[in-house]
């Protein structure tokens, strides 16, 4: 990455040409983007990672030897020989070899199942030895170690991870914040070992299979990924007399040029003038840029850099900056812990207010403007304790980028400051922050400061006049809200006839399922007839939800959590006969999994046939309506939570909306069913409901907020009709209803107005909206099984309709099964029969038998 970025900033400043340039690369592939290496096993391409745009060699007269590392160099004469032995002489030589992964030299750690994470061909390897393996572990609980750790959780692999300090990323983030990891990092099911050291790798018939600690543990493993640092890569140097630091790493200067005149080193080989061996890309970058003004006639040092981290670690936020650990004589620290949410905080300020340093875990939000403020060692623009404390405890602040003065460097990885991404929209005519991008190189690196880039982008372009395109996608200029009113108005019951009309070129992942879940929500036809198909996301595809193994899962709707012992009976059984695994929600109904595509329809008959609807786990719907037993049984409620559970649920089935919706409601004011965690929920009074909105759950959390207090059932379910319209009709692609809340202009008050006093004379609408719904709302199961058309897609191969899928395997576990992992031997589901058309019937016993029209 940084030898790529030498490059670029060489011919940026090279517009004559004068250097010719030869790059002897070891790998067999150009240069490609490591900080997002794990990114591989998700899916993204060894192309796409590639940081070298088409034809760039070419363009510039680079000639890139790959494959054909350097292995001597000879400084007197000024060559360098390459291992296919062709020699090469230079004027500059420019070392960017960067670092060895370092493996402990532990019995047993060159055996088969053992590797290092470093290049695509290590994750290839890993990858394919991950489909014969059960156990993993990891050797190292710094950044690079935690990626792995989830590749292999992600993978399938019950996974470990060992740490010889005494807690993960020590290097970055203090106590607090390693024990806030931990846990939010066990609780996603990784195993973590901190304290302990790797003495010995178990090995038999060749191969690694188990692990003994110095605590005295020890791990069954049949695949090991060390991770436990790296090390600069100075042989070459070393061997041609270069001067090397005595821990490694080749002695560069303010320039980053070694003890040769004509050599530089940059990134993680060079030993920088601060003594400091860098191992992020940022600093590597400057070097690059720092070399390349050398050779071509100007001045730039490099003193130290920027090593603030952002990252998210198995699903957890992770971000330190400045004086992370309180180092600085006389710093004070301002905390924030909330272990039940795993949020850790922890800001170091001076004496005089100026922010050094923190550290953020479980949520990074505030990374964005910290890490400037910190960088520019300006004063705080409020008290820091408002800094790190979450809304509902006083904080934060409403501070953004316009906070942060000219100075404040916000890309580090490419050292670009506020003033510049500034000048590049008012004084270069950048009008959007992909031409800042190209014009700056910010949000070019990691990406972290992507999301205060387009922040300083929008507000520097409203202060000059500028409108924001705020649309949809490149396809629409037009916001979701504005597309919504735009259908409804004019009758538009087509994404073909929206685009054309409205729009530009053939839509995108963006746009499609936005316009597709616009038009369920205004009831434009069932979602898997004729275009409308095409538009949806994959669950939506087959009205279930795909699960990790290829199989699906059956949720039918259970109003309010109330089914009667007929019903169980028909759910116990529709899985005993399809060898289901069942599961209890928190929402209160019963998900069925494991069941191919051919077993869909026949589940769905049984289901329906007992009375028994799709409950739209797969959609951005409606998902439950959560209940207590409220006072028809608990001796403390005071209304009847369970009926009115029911009765909007049963009026909200279906309602497509930007996201999914959850709702819930309590029979008294001890809040049984979580009600204030919820879209909307409703708790009982002596008087009424009062109803709460906005609430959300997951990895923000949110309270709902009071909306209205003592309602009567007619006038709350005539304001949740209209709450729901209201989000509806003006939220953004995949929003949530509780960011929605939080941005809406005039917030709570706003809302209330609108919703209840009619301030935007709309609420007729509203209601027409909701009511056409609750009218046309119809089981998207039961129709489709009544539609030969729609059942048409319900096959796992069309040659051979039911016939089981051979990769979608399972193995027994608890009595139940689940889905096999890389490396087991699972067994497949088969079903007997076929389906070519509607469902006539079936047979349920100890074999299943289709019969088919």
């Amino acid at each position: 990455m940084v030898g790529q970025r030498f490059l670029e900033a060489l011919v940026e400043r090279d517009g004559g040409g004068a250097w010719q340039v030869t790059v002897l690369c070891e790998e067999p592939r150009a240069a490609y983007d490591r900080v997002h290496l794990t990114s591989y096993f998700s899916g993204m391409s060894a192309d796409e990672l590639s940081m070298v745009p088409a034809g760039f060699m070419d363009e510039h007269g680079i000639d890139l030897r790959l494959g054909d590392p350097a292995v001597a160099v000879d400084r007197e004469a000024r060559t360098v020989t390459a291992r296919s032995g062709e020699t090469f002489g230079y004027d500059a030589l420019v070392l960017a070899t960067g670092s060895y992964p370092f493996v402990p030299p532990v019995p047993g750690h060159d055996a088969d199942g053992c590797f290092v994470y470093r290049t695509i061909e290590d994750l290839e390897a890993i990858e394919a030895w991950a489909k014969t393996a059960k156990t993993g572990a990891v050797v190292g609980g710094g950044l690079l170690g935690l990626e792995a750790a989830g590749a292999l959780r992600a993978m399938g692999l019950d996974t470990h991870v060992v740490e010889f300090a005494p807690r993960l990323m020590a290097i970055q983030i203090d106590a607090g914040g390693g024990e806030a990891l931990r846990r939010k990092i066990e609780e996603l099911g990784v195993t973590v070992h901190a304290g302990a050291g790797t003495q010995e790798i178990g090995v038999a018939d060749g191969r690694a299979r188990t692990m003994a600690l110095s605590n005295g543990e020890t791990l069954d493993v049949d695949l090991v990924v060390f991770s436990a640092g790296v090390r600069p890569r100075d042989q070459l140097a070393r061997d041609s007399g270069l001067a090397v630091g005595e821990r490694g790493g080749i002695v560069v200067d303010e320039s980053c040029r070694t003890s040769d005149p004509a050599v530089w080193a940059i990134g993680e080989c060079a030993l920088a003038c601060d003594g400091r061996v860098y191992g992020l890309v940022a600093p590597g970058y400057q070097m690059a840029e720092t070399v390349a003004h050398e050779l071509t006639g100007g001045a730039k040092a490099f003193t130290g850099a920027d090593t603030s981290t952002k990252l998210k670690l198995l699903g957890v936020d992770v971000a330190s900056f400045g004086d992370a650990h309180g180092a600085a004589e006389g710093c004070l620290e301002v905390l924030y812990s909330n272990s039940r949410a795993g949020v850790y905080k922890k800001l170091v300020v001076s004496a005089d207010g100026r922010l050094l340093g923190g550290v953020l875990v479980g949520d990074a939000g505030s990374y964005d403007l910290l890490r400037p403020l910190c960088l520019a060692g300006s004063p705080l623009p409020a008290p820091p304790e408002q800094l790190v404390l979450p809304e509902s405890a006083g904080g934060p602040v409403a501070i953004g980028a316009s906070a942060l003065p000219d100075e404040a460097l916000v890309c580090s990885c490419h050292n670009v400051s506020k003033g510049a991404i500034r000048a590049a929209v008012a004084e270069q005519g950048c009008a959007d922050v992909p031409a800042v991008k190209k014009c700056t190189r910010a949000g070019t690196g990691c990406g972290s400061c992507v999301k205060m880039l387009t922040t300083i982008v929008q507000d520097e372009l409203a202060a000059n006049g500028v409108e924001v395109a705020k649309g949809l996608c490149e396809h629409f200029e037009h916001t979701r809200a504005e597309l919504f009113e735009i259908v409804q108005v004019r009758g538009i019951t087509s994404f073909t006839r929206l685009i054309e009309e409205h729009g530009t070129g053939l839509g995108c992942d963006v746009c499609k399922p936005a316009v597709a879940s616009i038009l369920a929500s205004l009831s434009n036809g069932h979602i898997l007839d004729g275009e409308q198909a095409a538009l949806q996301d994959t669950n939506d595809h087959f009205l279930a939800n795909l699960q990790r193994n290829g199989s699906y899962s059956v949720v039918p709707r259970i109003p309010g959590g109330e089914i009667t012992p007929e019903g169980l009976i028909t759910i116990g059984e529709i899985a005993r006969d399809f060898g289901l695994y069942t599961k209890i929600t928190g929402g209160q109904r019963i998900d069925m999994f494991g069941a191919s595509v051919d077993q869909l329809p026949l589940i769905w008959a049984r289901l329906v046939a007992a009375g028994f609807e799709s409950g739209h786990a797969y959609g951005k719907a409606l998902r439950t309506v959560k209940s207590c037993v409220g006072e028809t049984w608990c001796r403390y409620g005071v209304q009847d939570s369970v009926g009115l559970a029911i009765e909007l649920e049963l009026r909200y089935r279906g309602l497509r909306s930007p996201h999914k919706l959850k709702s819930a409601v309590s029979g008294c004011a001890r809040e049984c069913a979580e009600a204030q965690s919820k879209d909307f929920g409703v708790i009982a009074t002596s008087a009424g409901w009062n109803l709460y909105i906005g609430g959300n759950g997951g990895m923000t959390p949110r309270h709902a907020d009071l909306l209205a207090s003592d309602l009567d059932r007619e006038t709350l379910i005539r304001t949740i009709d209209r709450f729901l319209m209201f989000y509806i009709r003006t939220a953004d692609r995949l929003e949530r209803t509780a960011p929605w809340v939080e941005r809406m202009e005039g917030g709570l008050d706003h809302l209330r107005a609108v919703v209840m006093d009619d301030s935007l004379g709309i609420c007729d609408d509203l209601d027409e909206l909701m009511q056409r719904h609750v009218e046309t709302y119809e089981d998207e199961w039961r129709a489709t099984l009544e539609d030969p058309e729609r059942l048409r897609r319900f096959v796992s191969f069309v040659n051979a309709p039911g016939t089981p899928d051979p990769t979608v395997t399972f193995v027994a576990e608890r009595d139940q099964i689940r889905p096999a992992r890389p490396g087991e031997e699972g067994v497949s589901l088969p079903i007997e029969g076929s389906v070519d058309g509607p469902t006539a019937g079936l047979i349920a016993g100890p074999t299943l038998e289709v019969r088919t029209s």
